[in-house]
């Protein structure tokens, strides 16, 4: 049986339709398989008390890729670090060290072969309040020794000459007063005139003595 150029013609229509199929087919799943900026992402958090920049990479192809941080200040760039990675469905996850300050701006470049070459976007901010830190036990305050009594100051040795004894009083004497004395020794009966009595009576005693020879002389003449 001949193929009538009509039937040729449908078939090559076919034929044509399914090839253009297949091949945007291929090509949906090459766009697919394709390392892609999009499946990056980029955060500054914390872990614990460390300020850190995480960046997943989230490509199914498993293309390797380098991931590069930077801190943009003040119209200059500081790179932080730069790390490898090759990304799974699941996602491939890349940790920087960073203490970051609140508020601080960091640009981060992808280069996944010649497929990838640009930042993510938009940049990563990191948040207004730094990350929480444990504060160091505080140390007790020194206690302070308790202030010594001063010792007790002896008293310097005096200088000056010794204080002379005071004489004891004298013996009561039983000598007789002076002449002329007015002091009476009640307890005795003596006083200051005894002399003068003793000696009036010396002398009117002798002067009987001289009268009693004179008349005793004078009576023997007479016989």
């Amino acid at each position: 049986m001949s193929v009538t150029p009509r039937i040729s013609a449908r078939a090559a229509r076919f034929a044509g339709v399914a090839a253009a199929a297949s091949a945007l087919a291929l090509g949906a799943a090459g766009t697919a398989s394709a390392c892609n900026i999009s499946e990056f992402t980029a955060v500054a958090e914390c872990a614990g008390e460390q300020g850190v920049i995480t960046v997943v990479d989230k490509d199914p192809s498993g293309v390797k890729a380098t991931v590069s941080v930077y801190l943009k200040s003040g119209g200059t760039e500081k790179l932080i670090g730069s790390q490898d990675v090759q990304g799974t469905r699941e996602g491939a996850t890349l940790t920087f060290k960073e203490n970051w300050q609140p508020n601080a701006t960091y640009r981060v470049h992808v280069k996944a072969g010649d497929q990838v070459d640009e930042d993510i976007s938009p940049d990563v901010t990191a948040p207004g309040k730094a990350c929480a830190t444990t504060p160091a036990p505080s140390k007790p305050a020194p206690s302070k020794p308790a202030p010594s009594k001063p010792a007790p100051s002896k008293p310097a040795p005096s200088t000056s000459a010794p204080a002379s004894p005071t004489p004891a009083a004298p013996a009561p004497s039983n000598s007789p007063a002076p002449a002329g004395s007015s002091d009476n020794l009640a307890e005795t009966g003596s006083s200051s005139n005894t002399p003068l009595f003793a000696g009036l009576a010396a002398a009117l005693v002798v002067a009987g003595g001289g009268i009693v020879f004179a008349l005793r002389k004078r009576g023997a003449a007479q016989r």
